[in-house]
């Protein structure tokens, strides 16, 4: 059953690749004592994420913060060297939290996988955007489609009132 609002985000320790090289982090002290935007794109490099789902948050960040967002993540199920570089590329490096699920991990305790095989992707997480205050869900945005309508960068400020 896919999370839902009002449910604590799910305990997983995931990789991210750091200054320092290969870190482990957890999602309790990414969301912990904070209010986080989190979104969810397919796939690092695919066309609506690269175009415009990543670099809205990316040229929004400052209205983020000034509604006190504490941290915008961006997850994919891609690998920590694949989100680094993608992040650095689409200008979110020290912007936005590049989260890698390389496994799938977070994705499937969150509920919101979907299988790509069709497009050749495998395993992925639905397109969303979820809004936390300390690790409690309290805005939840999933695309019904392949488009970008309900997860962009200018709905979650707007839920951000």
């Amino acid at each position: 059953m896919a999370i839902q609002v009002g449910d604590s985000i799910p305990s997983v320790t995931l990789k991210l690749l750091g200054d320092d090289g290969m870190e482990e982090v957890s999602t309790e002290a990414l969301f912990a004592g904070q209010k986080v935007v989190l979104f969810s794109v397919p796939g690092a490099y695919t066309p609506t994420c690269t175009a415009r789902h990543l670099p809205g948050f990316v040229e929004h960040i400052d209205d983020f913060k000034a509604k006190g967002v504490g941290r915008v993540i961006c997850m994919a199920v891609n690998d920590p060297f694949v989100m680094k570089a993608w992040g650095v590329q689409g200008g979110a490096d020290g912007k936005v939290t590049m989260l890698p699920d390389g496994n799938g991990t977070f994705t499937k305790a969150l509920g919101l996988e979907m299988d790509g095989s069709a497009f050749g992707l495998g395993e992925r997480s639905q397109r969303f955007a979820l809004i936390a205050e300390d690790g409690k869900v309290t805005t939840l945005a999933v695309e019904p489609g392949g488009g970008l309508e309900v997860s962009s960068a200018e709905k979650m400020l707007e839920a951000l009132g």
